[in-house]
């Protein structure tokens, strides 16, 4: 076991940024900052820069850790996160470790949020779980065997592409129908006229039980027996959301290995994505932390 590390801890989100120093489990210093809208690629890169540099670096961290939306290349190099327009192809890990002078580890948020949670969280110990973020947008990190699972360059686990209606709506750079494009924050304000914050009953229902939709998909595909799930849009909805998602998921998980399949809240809360960034770092520079 490598000895534990500081992290340099960054979460990047469609609507705001998030960087603090994680020593050990536990966040040190934290700012949080807007992500800027309608910026370009530079824009972007001096606010989350700004932001890093307001934070109190003591202890010195030797490593950076990310957590952001995808697609990406291998490693983080290149990132084009969906739901912030202005990095196509940015090269975030390079720019960063330039600017750093540390080892940068860049993953997807959620993947990001899974390493988290099977280390510290509402999965700690379970050797097969997905992990979800339902916020301005929907993703996923999946654990097989007490394995993240990465794929060809790093982009497994992007469930809010499944097709929950076939018949639904479109949401630019989305499929027909499928999970973002219906249930993320972004989608509801689009389809409602009004933030996601104030959504009503029905759609609070309706989030819930397509998000369960998507995580059955998953536990019938992959023998799954926990998923957790996280983000503003999932836990501020709170309980009828979560009812919704585990009545559909009991609807449609009816194989012997997928029957009693549950989805609950995760366990970090609003720490969850800076903890997830963390993860990142540690799983990058050799350290154990329970998931391979």
């Amino acid at each position: 076991m490598s000895p534990v590390t500081t992290v340099l801890a960054i979460d990047i989100g469609g609507t705001k940024m998030a960087v603090g120093l994680v020593d050990a489990s536990t966040i040190v210093a934290r700012v949080v900052v807007p992500t800027p809208t309608g910026g370009d690629s530079e824009v972007l890169w001096q606010a989350l820069w700004d932001a890093i540099e307001q934070v109190d670096l003591r202890p010195s961290p030797s490593v950076v850790g990310v957590g952001i939306g995808g697609p990406m290349t291998v490693g983080g190099e290149l990132v084009s996160p969906l739901n912030i327009p202005g990095w196509r192809s940015f090269p975030l890990r390079s720019r960063l470790a330039e600017h750093t002078g540390l080892p940068v580890h860049v993953d997807n948020d959620a993947k990001a949020l899974a390493l988290a949670e099977g280390w510290i969280g509402a999965a700690a110990g379970a050797a097969n779980f997905m992990a979800m973020v339902v916020s301005t947008g929907v993703g996923g990190g999946i654990v097989i065997d007490g394995r993240l699972l990465d794929g060809q360059a790093g982009n497994a686990g992007h469930v809010g592409h499944i097709v929950v209606e076939p018949e639904g709506h479109t949401l630019a750079g989305h499929a027909q129908g499928v999970l973002e494009g219906e249930a993320s924050g972004l989608a509801i304000a689009t389809h409602t006229g009004r933030p996601a914050a104030e959504a009503t009953a029905e759609v609070i229902e309706r989030a819930g039980r397509l998000v369960g939709r998507g995580v059955a998909s998953v536990c019938n595909l992959l023998d799954i027996p926990l998923v957790v799930v996280a983000g503003s849009v999932a836990l501020g909805y709170g309980e009828p959301f979560f009812r919704a998602a585990q009545s559909e998921l009991d609807r449609l998980c009816l194989l012997d290995f997928s029957k009693g399949a549950r989805i609950i809240p995760a366990g970090l809360g609003a720490d969850g994505p800076l903890l997830g960034a963390a993860a990142v770092g540690l799983r990058g520079s050799g350290h154990e932390i329970g998931i391979a």
